[in-house]
């Protein structure tokens, strides 16, 4: 089994509002639309988030996104193989692009593969079970991934301020949604 891990559990201070409200739902269901993944798990820490996926709570998140990575991990069970790394604040994900990295993890190219976009590392991350015990609290972007291209499927995003959002995430009138 495949499990997909999506990392909301930050404060969202550049941001200055919860964004994970507002972007979960569009991330979620990219998730949803990849074949390979079985099972989802949210993990939050700053900000209370309304959704109908596995909530694993996070009390360590300030310690880094390797601390929410973890508590992830931690809540999935044995039979998951590996795990699909996904942010929150990546809007634009490519349901292809997971499929592509865990056909790449089921063929056997690496315990560690991040997509990359223009040969910049990106995401989504697929960690093997033989790599979680080695995520430290910087998060999977300290340890050394096997690349997979995905630059024709375009890069996820990465929403750190209101300015970032999407078009199809406003409001006519500007408010966020």
């Amino acid at each position: 089994m495949v499990a997909a891990v999506v990392l909301a559990a930050g404060a969202s201070t550049r941001f200055g509002s919860p964004k994970q409200r507002l972007l979960l739902g569009e991330v979620l269901g990219r998730v949803r639309a990849a074949r390979s993944i079985d099972e989802i798990v949210v993990v939050l820490g700053a900000h209370e988030v309304e959704t109908d996926a596995r909530i694993v709570p996070c009390a360590d998140w300030e310690r880094g996104p390797g601390a929410s990575l973890r508590c992830g991990l931690d809540a999935l069970g044995p039979e998951v193989g590996a795990a699909a790394v996904v942010l929150a604040d990546g809007p634009d994900l490519a349901p292809a692009a997971v499929d592509r990295l865990v056909e790449a993890w089921r063929a056997g190219r690496g315990e560690v593969l991040a997509a990359s976009y223009g040969g910049v590392r990106g995401h989504p991350v697929v960690l093997g079970r033989a790599a979680w015990g080695r995520v430290p609290d910087d998060g999977a972007r300290a340890l050394e991934p096997v690349l997979v291209a995905c630059d024709d499927l375009g890069s996820p995003g990465d929403v750190d301020f209101a300015d970032d959002l999407p078009g199809r995430l406003l409001l006519g009138d500007g408010e966020q949604k």
